[in-house]
């Protein structure tokens, strides 16, 4: 994996492998894995449509491409999305010294806008989500229909929505302020709530650590696959109910008033 990204990034600037470029390719081979075993699920007649979302340099959808897709001799196409200009031009080069069978299209656009995404994805991954992000990705996941999501969130921004609504949850619950007690708890909210919002829409879900945290602090992945379960579905919109009773402040039934 490492003289794949020197092959491809690195060696046409001139430079080196980073460490942290050590543990990407770490991280990188991970995710290749789960997008193996993921695509083995699904009928070799059915093209495979693979989309690397907030895809940075497009590492984890051009790799697929080549050595997961090409090496398994199954059809379909990578479609990477970015905002980044800078990164999606990166991410075109590499596509040309990558010479894979599978076709590759490298998208300009915000993970948040619908016009970015394919009608037909089949896998949705993405590794480093920052942000709100992961949870637009989430949300194209659902809209599209997409029969799998690998899903590695990043940083948790003050500015989400979720992040916002957990902080007043800490200041009613009386979580301390001690940053590393109120930060857990926080993320703990976001995360339940991802977790719920995916069950709800159908796909069954597991949170796993895909890396050693060694590697990387970032290293819960969220592997929901499409199984459309109605009594699962059902249980899971009553606990994010539950749970957004727990954002919301406590209102006295009106008879105690």
């Amino acid at each position: 994996m490492e003289q794949w990204l020197e092959r491809l990034y690195i060696a046409a600037e001139g430079a080196r492998l980073r460490n942290e470029d050590r543990r990407k390719a770490r991280e990188v081979a991970a995710l290749l894995d789960e997008i193996g075993r993921g695509i083995s699920r699904f009928s070799r007649r059915s093209p495979i449509v693979l989309v690397d979302a907030a895809a940075g340099k497009s590492y984890v959808g051009l790799l697929a491409a080549k050595l997961v897709l090409d090496v398994s001799e199954r059809r379909g196409r990578v479609i990477t999305i970015e905002r980044n200009p800078a990164f999606v031009s990166a991410s075109r080069l590499a596509a040309e010294r990558l010479e894979s069978l599978t076709p590759i299209e490298c998208r300009g656009g915000d993970v948040a806008e619908a016009a970015a995404w394919p009608e037909d994805a089949s896998i949705v991954a993405a590794l480093h989500a920052c942000g709100a992000a992961a949870d637009s990705i989430i949300g194209r996941t659902i809209a599209v229909h997409a029969r799998m999501l690998l899903l590695v969130p990043c940083c948790t921004s003050a500015a989400m929505t979720a992040a916002a609504r957990a902080e007043k949850a800490a200041e009613r619950a009386g979580i301390p302020r001690h940053a590393p007690v109120r930060r857990r708890f926080i993320q703990a909210m976001v995360d339940a709530e991802r977790t719920w919002r995916l069950e709800a829409a159908g796909y069954e879900t597991e949170v796993v650590e895909f890396v050693p945290p060694t590697v990387t602090p970032h290293n819960l992945l969220w592997r929901a696959r499409f199984v459309g379960e109605p009594r699962r579905m059902k249980a899971a919109e009553e606990a994010l109910g539950r749970l957004a009773e727990g954002f919301s402040p406590c209102v006295p039934p009106a008879d105690a008033l």
